[in-house]
C-alpha cells in the first residue's frame, strides 16, 4: 500500500514477496472454476485494490514469529471474503462502477454477480478448509459477522442510538473481516493464543479507524485526492459518522442539513451545499475524535508487542490510516 512504511529495504522486499504469493494463489484457486464462472469471478480481482487485508494478515504472520505457507492460504481467504463481499455490495448499492471499472452487475446483471461473489466465497471456504478446523470455525463466524453488519445497514437503525447502529454496522461490515486477518495470520504465524488475540483486537481497532477515515474522506476531499466522487454516502442516503453528528446540531446548519436530508441527495447542487455544511459541522469534529480513539487503541496494543520490523510496519499502517485525512 502507498504511504505505509515497510521499513528496510530487505523486509520490505519480503513482504511484497508474500503478497505477490497471494496474487498467484488467489488467481490460481479462482482459475480451477469451469470456464463459466472464471471471468467473472477474476473481475474485480483484476481490477486490483488496496490489498489491505492480506497485507495486514501477513504482518500479523510475521508478528507471530515466522511465515509460512498457512499464512498465504489465510491472507488469500480473507482477500477473496472481501472481494466477494464487495460483488454482493454492488449489487444491494445498485453500483454502476467499482475500481474504475464496471462493476459486475452493471456488466452482466445481479444474478451473475450475485453467484460470482457465492463463488469467492466457496473459494475462500476451500482455503479456510486448507488450514484446519479452527480457522474453517473463525472464517464461519466472520461470514455470520460480515452478513449482520450488512442486514443492520439494510434495516436502519429503528428505535435505536443511530451513532451507535453506525458503529456496530462497520464493525460487522469492516472490523469484524480485519479483526479476522489479524487472528488468522497470528495463529499460522506461529503465535501462542494470547498473542494471537491481540492480534484480533488490533485489527478490530484498524479496521474500525480505517472505515471511520474512509467515511470523513468522503465528505472532506475532492475527487482528486479520494479517486472517488464526494458525497458518495449523501447520494446513496448512507449516513455516516460526521453525518450522524451533524444531524444532531440543533442551530440553523442543523436545520438546513436535516431539510436536505431527507433520503438520498440526487442534486449536484444539494450535496455540495450539505457537503459545505457538513465540513464544518461539529460533527467532523466528533468523527475525528473517535477516529483517533481507535487509533490510539490500535497503537496501545501494539505497544505490548516485542520490538520488531513488522511491529513497526503495523504502527505506520496506523498512522497512514489516520495522516490520509490531511
Amino acid at each position: 500500500m502507498t504511504g505505509v512504511d515497510l521499513g528496510s529495504d530487505e523486509f520490505a522486499a519480503g513482504v511484497r514477496a508474500d503478497l505477490a504469493r497471494v496474487e498467484q494463489v488467489i488467481a490460481e484457486g479462482i482459475a480451477e472454476a469451469d470456464g463459466c464462472v472464471i471471468e467473472e469471478a477474476l473481475h474485480l480481482f483484476e481490477a486490483g485494490g488496496k490489498r489491505f487485508r492480506p497485507m495486514f494478515t501477513i504482518l500479523s504472520g510475521r508478528i507471530g514469529g515466522a511465515m509460512s505457507d498457512q499464512v498465504i492460504t489465510a491472507a488469500a481467504a480473507m482477500e477473496l471474503t472481501h472481494l466477494a463481499t464487495l460483488y454482493h455490495d454492488d449489487v444491494m448499492d445498485e453500483a454502476d462502477a467499482r475500481r474504475g471499472a464496471p462493476s459486475a452487475n452493471a456488466r452482466w446483471g445481479n444474478s451473475i454477480a450475485i453467484l460470482a461473489g457465492d463463488y469467492l466465497f466457496a473459494r475462500a471456504s476451500a482455503f479456510g478448509a486448507d488450514l484446519g478446523p479452527r480457522a474453517v470455525g473463525v472464517i464461519a463466524k466472520c461470514f455470520g459477522e460480515l452478513v449482520t453488519g450488512q442486514m443492520l445497514e439494510l434495516k436502519g437503525a429503528g428505535e435505536s442510538d443511530p451513532v451507535q447502529h453506525y458503529l456496530d454496522t462497520i464493525w460487522g461490515k469492516t472490523g469484524s473481516l480485519i479483526a479476522t486477518c489479524g487472528l488468522l495470520g497470528a495463529l499460522h504465524g506461529g503465535a501462542e493464543e494470547d498473542l494471537a488475540q491481540r492480534m484480533y483486537r488490533i485489527g478490530d481497532a484498524i479496521g474500525m479507524a480505517f472505515q471511520i477515515s474512509d467515511d470523513i474522506i468522503d465528505i472532506s476531499s475532492v475527487a482528486q485526492q479520494s479517486g472517488k466522487t464526494p458525497g458518495t454516502d449523501l447520494r446513496e442516503g448512507v449516513w455516516t459518522l460526521p453525518v450522524l453528528h451533524a444531524l444532531r446540531d440543533q442551530g440553523p446548519d442543523g436545520d438546513r442539513l436535516r431539510e436536505i436530508l431527507v433520503g438520498p441527495v440526487t442534486d449536484d447542487a444539494l450535496v455540495a451545499e450539505a457537503i459545505e455544511i457538513l465540513g464544518r459541522s461539529e460533527g467532523m469534529k466528533q468523527a475525528r475524535v473517535t477516529l483517533d480513539g481507535y487509533a490510539d487503541t490500535a497503537r496501545a496494543e501494539l505497544a505490548q508487542l516485542p520490538e520488531s520490523e513488522a511491529r513497526t510496519a503495523l504502527e505506520s499502517l496506523v498512522t497512514f490510516t489516520v495522516a490520509r485525512l490531511g
